[in-house]
């Protein structure tokens, strides 16, 4: 029966994709190099590690929202489920590298992206939880074709990797250069749309900055 072992060589920024993804370079290897692996449905869960690193102040405040005061983060900051991603591996025996592509969102409403983006530098903890289906060929006696058999993979199977705030930065600035999007429901678009006309104000930016200036609230240039 195979023993697959999973590893994450390295991640990668596509030059083309249609949305924002990371592709990240999973090396598989079987415990039984000779034996005939015909195909893996592979699925993986993938966590945030995030008390395997340490926060300045400037991370600890823009987490405020997530994990409360730092004070508190003895109870508060526990890992939690980033994503999940999946692939089909093709034929191989001893060893095979492919590529699990994992999507990304740029939503602040979603968790993970608010933890990434309070990151300045360093590195993210990622725990990658493994789960899916081996289909391989059994054995046979001599001069015979074994026959196809399924097996599960174990549920323990799993693999760390320290991605690099770089990286993230990196390809987000590539699909959403110098910006951020927030989503509102349509009546308080409405509202802000009304407001925006009725101040003659040209830009999205101008409305948000002169809210901002007229609650006393300092704006960065």
């Amino acid at each position: 029966m195979p023993d697959l072992n999973f590893e994450i060589a390295s991640v990668e920024v596509p030059a083309f994709a249609a949305t924002p993804t990371l592709i990240f370079k999973l090396r598989i290897d079987n415990a039984i190099e000779q034996e005939n692996i015909h195909t893996v449905i592979l699925r993986c869960q993938i966590q945030l590690n995030v008390t395997h690193r340490r926060y300045n102040r400037e991370e600890q405040a823009k987490l405020l929202e997530i994990f409360g005061e730092p004070e508190r983060w003895g109870q508060t900051l526990h890992p939690f489920l980033w994503t999940h991603a999946s692939a089909i591996v093709p034929q191989f025996s001893g060893h095979i590298t492919v590529d699990l592509s994992v999507p990304c969102t740029y939503d602040f409403e979603v968790v993970s992206t608010k933890y990434f983006n309070a990151l300045g530098n360093g590195e993210i903890p990622l725990l990658f939880l493994f789960s899916g289906t081996i289909f391989y060929e059994g054995k046979a006696g001599e001069g015979e074709t074994g026959q196809l058999q399924v097996a599960q993979i174990s549920w323990s199977k799993e693999a760390t990797f320290r991605l690099p705030v770089e990286v993230w930065q990196t390809m987000i600035a590539q699909y959403y250069p110098n910006s951020a999007w927030l989503r509102l429901h349509k009546d308080v678009f409405d509202q802000l749309y009304a407001y925006k006309a009725r101040q003659g104000l040209p830009t999205w930016d101008d409305v948000l900055t002169k809210l901002l200036q007229a609650n006393n609230e300092a704006v960065q240039p």
